[in-house]
């Protein structure tokens, strides 16, 4: 697997290759937004660290582009911790934020998290259907895929796996930290609001009405379920 990072800080590139090439991975890395696209198309890495402060292209721009043609797995590194920053940074695409400074395990942990999601519905039991229909939905399991009345929609990884999950266990309610648990495992240390962003962005992506869903409903106090029915 290879694991490319964008960041212009050479302490960081020195210490994120390290991680990398210590647990086996290739890896390869720009220092500016512009390059970073076309470096991507290129090496087609398995995982992508990306810096939000960056010269020539931000982060988020440079995760908006990529999310356009690639489902790839992005942790954003940034020296902001604060939510709005957050929630940007998963609007964009992202499905992890890590702020600086931070601990060499912890990063990690953060990627081996993040690569072995794709597995993750595969060791879930009752996944011998390929193929979930619900209503005008349709979810491929297998391949990572949702159409809604036979229109194709772009959806992320991490998104797919979130409604994947929901769809599979129709009618009943999940808590955010049990989808947290659920879906990005125990390892991860974001917040519950990480959840929100997900569910909001998904609901934009299937939902005629986001603001009034029929897929994925919130049950007030408690969290979220997929419909019954």
């Amino acid at each position: 697997m290879k694991i490319m990072l964008v960041d212009d800080e050479r302490s960081i590139q020195k210490a994120v290759e390290y991680i990398v090439r210590e647990n086996g991975y290739q890896f390869c890395y720009v220092d500016n937004g512009l390059e970073a696209l076309e470096v991507f198309a290129g090496e087609s890495p398995d995982l992508l660290i990306l810096d939000v402060m960056l010269p020539g292209l931000d982060g988020f721009a440079v995760c908006e582009k990529i999310r356009s043609f690639s489902d790839v797995p992005i942790i954003f590194l940034s020296a902001k911790g604060d939510i709005v920053d957050k929630g940007i940074g998963f609007k964009m695409g992202g499905d992890d934020y890590l702020v600086k400074p931070f601990s060499s395990m912890e990063l990690d942990f953060r990627i081996k998290a993040l690569l072995r999601r794709p597995h993750r519905l595969e060791d879930e039991p009752n996944n011998s259907d390929e193929v979930l229909k619900v209503g005008d939905l349709e979810l491929r399991l297998n391949e990572y895929e949702v159409y809604s009345g036979g229109e194709k929609v772009e959806l992320t990884a991490k998104e797919f796996e979130v409604l994947a999950f929901l769809a599979k266990n129709r009618g009943q309610v999940f808590t955010r930290e049990q989808l947290l648990d659920r879906i990005w495992g125990l390892d991860f240390e974001g917040d519950t609001n990480t959840v929100t962003v997900f569910i909001r962005r998904i609901r934009e992506k299937i939902e005629a009405d986001p603001a009034k869903p029929q897929y994925i409903l919130t049950v007030w106090g408690v969290g979220y379920k997929f419909k019954s029915k």
